[in-house]
This record gives structure tokens, sequence and C-alpha cells, in this order.
């Protein structure tokens, strides 16, 4: 009896130190809505949600659609935690969501459902169907490398938004 009472006051001891540590360090639990994909980032959790911050805050809605299971979706998300720039823009210039199933908006996949894909919604609610990745088969799929077009194109939503509002 002793003995457990003792291995249980190490274990909370050693758990709340580690926690302590954590603190320490700033570090921020992980956003369970960001799904990997930067828990620094504030997420939506609904399209609707989505469509109602463009409209309050005047910024862009970037929606990416991908599967847990998926090894290109998981590239992808790797990098783009990773990306500082990325990261910063998603953080402070767009409203942001990840999605793991379709929405009832088919504009949201004018060239099927497929995934990875990224779209960009603007604040007059338009589904920006003119900011493409590179593949003629499927126009808003981005794999790792393409990741210097992808920060091009949030560029060009924050443009886009500026020159027609």
């Amino acid at each position: 009896m002793l003995h457990s009472a003792l291995v249980v006051c190490l274990l909370l001891i050693t758990v709340s130190s580690n926690l302590a540590i954590a603190i320490k360090k700033g570090k921020r639990p992980p956003q369970t809505l960001s799904r990997g994909w930067g828990d620094d980032i504030t997420w939506m959790q609904t399209y609707e949600e989505g469509l109602f911050h463009i409209q309050k805050s005047n910024k862009p809605l970037m929606v990416i659609h991908h599967l847990e299971d998926c090894q290109y979706c998981q590239a992808l998300k790797k990098v783009f935690a990773q990306n500082k720039e990325i990261q910063e823009m998603a953080q402070n210039n767009f409203i942001m969501l990840n999605l793991m199933h379709e929405t009832t908006d088919k504009n949201l996949s004018p060239d099927g459902q497929y995934v990875p894909r990224i779209m960009f919604v603007d604040p007059s609610l338009t589904v920006r169907a003119d900011i493409t990745g590179r593949y003629s088969n499927r126009l808003y799929t981005y794999e790792p490398q393409d990741l210097p077009l992808l920060i091009e194109n949030m560029k060009k939503a924050l443009k886009l938004i500026q020159s027609e509002l």
C-alpha cells in the first residue's frame, strides 16, 4: 500500500513538473481545430462560421480540404505548418478553415471533390475560382514543392480584395 502511494506521488510530481516546464516555455496546448495545419492560427469550425467572419473582418477565407489518411494531404500539411511566411499570413490576414468533409457549396469543388484542395473566398462571398495551383487536371491542389505558388496565391487573394472592394 505504501509502495503504491509512493509511486502515485512520484508520478504526480513528474507530470506537474513537466507541465510547469511547458507553461514556463510559453507553449500553447494544441488547438484541435488546427488538425496539424498550425496551432497558432485561429481556425473556424464550419464553412458558415468562416463566411460570417470574412464579412465581419473583410479578410479572405482560405479553405483547405483534406483527409487524415491521405498521404498527399499529410505531406502538404507538414510543410504548410513549418512554413513561417504561410503561418504568419494565415494567422494575420486570413480567416482559416480546414475541412475533412465536403460543404454544401458546390462552388468549392468546381473541378471535382479531391484532396488536398485549397480555395479562397472573398468577403463578397465569391469563391475565387481564378486563384489556381499549377495542375490542369486538379486546379486547386498543391504539393509540398508548390509552397512558393501557394504563398503567391495567398498574396493574390489579399490584393484582389484591396482592388475589388
